[in-house]
């Protein structure tokens, strides 16, 4: 049987109600201190990984959580570390445009919502950390202010830290308060948030960095281009792992837990990635100035929500009798995952993409996955996990999906196939 990761005592215990205090680098991630004060609480020494079999095993016959454990992070070999870096010189222009383009956004439309008159960064750790960091970058490159940046958890099906969101309206205006994420895939983070933050004071709206899906009205760009930390885990996100809840180690006025991996720190491109960034905004910067004013004077309609990606997702899962939206990852972000992380089944790529699916077309043959070039995509691609591996499959609450929703698949996926081994093209 399947048994979860050893537990331990995270902290010494505080007085009923008492809040805790952020969490900073370098004791707590490899970002400078004045980057990021993460509302977390130190679960470093804590048993918590499993490997990948194992996680599905306890999800699936258990009913576990997908927060209640982590997947272990490997240090990245060179193969994938030249592919982050390939990347992000390609893309560094683009992302500090639209780093640039959704701050200016901000700052015009929420700056002066409040009697502080100040905006406040709340990222959503991890993947929307180093954003947060850009943009607070911006903010004091473009207009020498210093905007407060925090990192808070989120956890689908669980909703918002709620001790996250005391510590910010204890310490700040709740109007000021923007969540911050790195790009959006389906919108399920999206509605998360909408529904966690609903009756709590805080403005539901996600400022995003790149909104392929159309599930916010706040974005840099809703270009579907790869962002470079997608490719990477702990090691471009300050050593900091994904988010943890489990009651025996997060009590009711305990932040959501996370680990920093001081040992992979000879691997850590945290710091490069926003250099290298905020190296471009200088060049930028005439640009995104105007992006963000057309996006300031657009009609509402024209920045409004579509969930056209959200739609697109339920088309391809009924077509490709996948049964589950859960198996289907929108957005050249998500693939790229997909094809270095999961058991892919195929790509479906937007015909004449061009070369911002070059990396995707390389690991795809690399692991012998066939490339399907489509219509009427509103992702530059799409990362099908093949349907016969859906034992650790999440639904929306987290836990393992139902046996109706991946019925469909299992029934597919009989007929198909067994993927090819990574490697292997044939």
């Amino acid at each position: 049987m399947t048994t979860m990761p050893s537990t331990a005592v995270p902290a010494q215990p505080r007085a009923a109600g008492v809040l805790p205090g952020p969490l900073h680098g370098p004791q707590f991630s490899s970002y400078a201190a004045h980057e990021v004060s993460w509302l977390l609480t130190d679960l470093s020494d804590v048993p918590l990984e499993a490997p990948t079999e194992e996680r599905e095993e306890a999800i699936q016959s258990g009913g576990a959580h997908y927060a209640e454990m982590l997947p272990v992070e490997y240090q990245p070999s060179p193969d994938y570390q030249e592919l982050f870096h390939q990347a992000l010189r390609a893309s560094a222009p683009r992302i500090a445009r639209a780093v640039g383009a959704v701050t200016e956004t901000l700052l015009a439309e929420r700056g002066t919502r409040s009697d502080s008159g100040g905006v406040v960064l709340a990222s959503l750790a991890r993947a929307g950390t180093p954003v947060g960091v850009l943009m607070r970058r911006w903010a004091a490159y473009a207009h020498g202010v210093d905007l407060p940046h925090y990192a808070v958890s989120i956890v689908r099906g669980r909703g918002i830290d709620p001790v996250a969101l005391r510590y910010l309206a204890a310490h700040h205006d709740p109007l000021d308060v923007v969540f911050v994420d790195g790009w959006t895939g389906k919108g399920a983070i999206t509605r998360e948030l909408h529904d966690a933050l609903d009756g709590t004071g805080f403005d539901p709206g996600l400022a995003v960095l790149a909104d392929p899906g159309r599930c916010v009205s706040t974005y840099g760009t809703r270009e579907d281009f790869l962002i470079p930390s997608a490719c990477l885990n702990s090691t471009v996100s300050g050593l900091v792992s994904r988010t943890v809840l489990r009651t025996d180690l997060i009590g009711p006025d305990d932040f959501h837990g996370a680990k920093y991996y001081r040992e992979l720190a000879a691997a850590d491109v945290s710091r490069a990635f926003l250099d290298t960034v905020a190296d471009h905004f200088p060049a930028v910067r005439d640009d995104a100035v105007r992006d963000a004013a057309d996006l300031v004077e657009a009609d509402p309609a024209d920045r409004a929500p579509t969930w056209e990606g959200w739609a697109a997702v339920e088309r391809i899962s009924e077509e490709y009798g996948i049964g589950s939206v859960n198996l289907v990852k929108p957005g050249v972000g998500e693939t790229t995952r997909v094809l270095l992380r999961r058991v892919p089944w195929r790509v479906l790529a937007r015909r004449g993409a061009g070369s911002d699916l070059d990396h995707v077309r390389l690991l795809a043959a690399q692991r012998g996955v066939p490339v399907e070039e489509v219509d009427d995509l509103p992702y530059s691609c799409v990362g099908l996990i093949h349907p016969r591996y859906t034992r650790g499959a999440t639904g929306d609450d987290g836990t393992a999906a139902t046996a109706t929703a991946t019925a469909g698949a299992t029934a597919t996926a009989t007929a198909l196939p067994a993927p090819a081994p990574a490697g292997d093209a044939r």
